[in-house]
């Protein structure tokens, strides 16, 4: 007979307007089939124990009634769905063994029945935090690398802007400019978070964008010979300032609008005469339709960290319990670095 085991689980209660808040989440028990904590027979399907868990700005879309993102919508009374790393517990799945260390989207909860493997990566490097394979070496260092390689084309002495430069992907993206030998500013939203790009990550120069009144004289001020590269994660007042700022020929990653993404009528951009004028190529992107690069970019980052050349800061919660805190601390920045969630360990 089929035994019940509980599952303990974080809860998207329903569709939201405006900034996340915790109670638009709700951690409960529910519970998965036991018989040994085993996968469905026929299923094709895989049970995974979860380990850490990714918190991400993306993610504040999937909490909107809408469809016509490249990413569905969060499904009410089910469990919010992220990036982790799990440990497979058992497999109906040929490809995928007990004992496996896989990273991929799973389930915010304590174990995942997962059935889609499009994009989960076996973890075989064990030299390293497992967390990183949520931040270096996951989806948000991919993103770094595609969006500055592939859209920017960053060549050596060109100026680089990184907004939002000490979150998970603006960290990589600054170190990743410095070794193709540019100059690299970062804006931030707190003294504490200048000081750790300037003094840890490497960043030339950084600033706290929220005590600037005039973000056009602010770039102008650490870029008088104008900027090559933007790489935008906020969109807004930063990205019509950076517009100002361009130099000919300038390149433009847009790669996040997180100043917006809680807006209920996003605001407009004001300055985009200046592509025109100054011949600035500004494209979007999603690092999913480059995954042919993975292994390129995988391969390249860990050489550097393994050298030294690069390294990573993380803000760890511990407990699933703290996840909804943890998520909603993104929109306010209070994370400094990377969020992680340290669910169990393997």
């Amino acid at each position: 007979m089929e035994q019940q085991m509980e599952n303990k689980q974080v809860i998207f209660k329903g569709f939201i307007k405006g900034a996340p808040m915790e109670t638009d989440m709700e951690l409960k028990v529910g519970s998965i089939i036991d018989s040994g904590l085993k996968a469905p027979p026929g299923s094709g399907a895989f049970l995974v124990k979860n380990l850490y868990l990714s918190c991400d700005p993306y993610m504040r879309g999937r909490m909107r009634n809408s469809h016509a993102s490249y990413i569905p919508p969060f499904v009410p009374g089910q469990p919010i769905e992220g990036f982790g790393v799990s440990k497979v517990v058992d497999s109906d799945d040929p490809d995928f063994k007990p004992g496996d260390l896989v990273s991929g989207l799973t389930g915010w909860e304590e174990y995942s029945l997962i059935r889609k493997t499009d994009q989960l990566q076996k973890i075989e490097q064990h030299d390293v935090p497992l967390s990183y394979h949520l931040g270096l070496f996951g989806m948000p260092g991919f993103t770094a690398y595609v969006g500055l390689h592939e859209i920017c084309s960053p060549k050596q002495g060109d100026t680089v802007l990184v907004s939002a430069a000490s979150g998970a992907v603006g960290q990589l993206v600054g170190q990743l400019a410095k070794l193709h030998g540019c100059y690299v500013v970062g804006s931030a939203g707190s003294s504490q978070k200048v000081d750790l790009l300037k003094n840890k990550i490497g960043f030339d120069e950084a600033f706290v964008y929220k005590e600037e009144p005039d973000l056009k004289a602010a770039l102008k001020r650490y870029f008088p010979q104008g900027i090559d590269i933007y790489f935008d994660n906020v969109g807004g007042d930063m990205l019509d300032a950076a517009l100002l700022n361009m130099r000919v020929g300038g390149r433009i990653a847009v790669c996040g609008m997180v100043s917006q993404l809680n807006q209920t009528k996003p605001q407009g951009i004001h300055n985009l005469f200046n592509l025109i004028m100054k011949r600035i190529r500004m494209q979007g992107f999603l690092q999913s339709d480059y995954l042919h690069l993975f292994p390129l970019f995988f391969n390249q980052v860990m050489e550097y960290y393994k050298q030294g050349k690069i390294t990573y800061v993380e803000d760890v919660a511990y407990g699933l319990e703290h996840a909804p805190a943890a998520f909603v601390g993104l929109f306010s920045g209070r994370n400094v670095g990377k969020q992680v969630i340290h669910v169990a360990s393997p």
